[in-house]
């Protein structure tokens, strides 16, 4: 499993969060209810904000 920074796991928890209480939506506007989608949301905002988080898989 991947290492990811202190802050990139803040934000994975954080999306989750709003996953359980579906106020998470992804960019179609449509509610996430997948947890494998949740957690790529938070990645890729983290990787937004400068986290320490791997390269995605091309």
């Amino acid at each position: 499993m991947a290492k990811y920074s202190e802050k990139a796991s803040e934000k994975v928890g954080e999306t989750l969060h709003e996953m359980k209480e579906g106020k998470l939506k992804s960019g179609s506007g449509k509610k996430v209810t997948s947890k494998k989608q949740a957690i790529a949301i938070g990645l890729s905002e983290a990787r937004k904000q400068g986290a320490k988080v791997p390269k995605q898989k091309s």
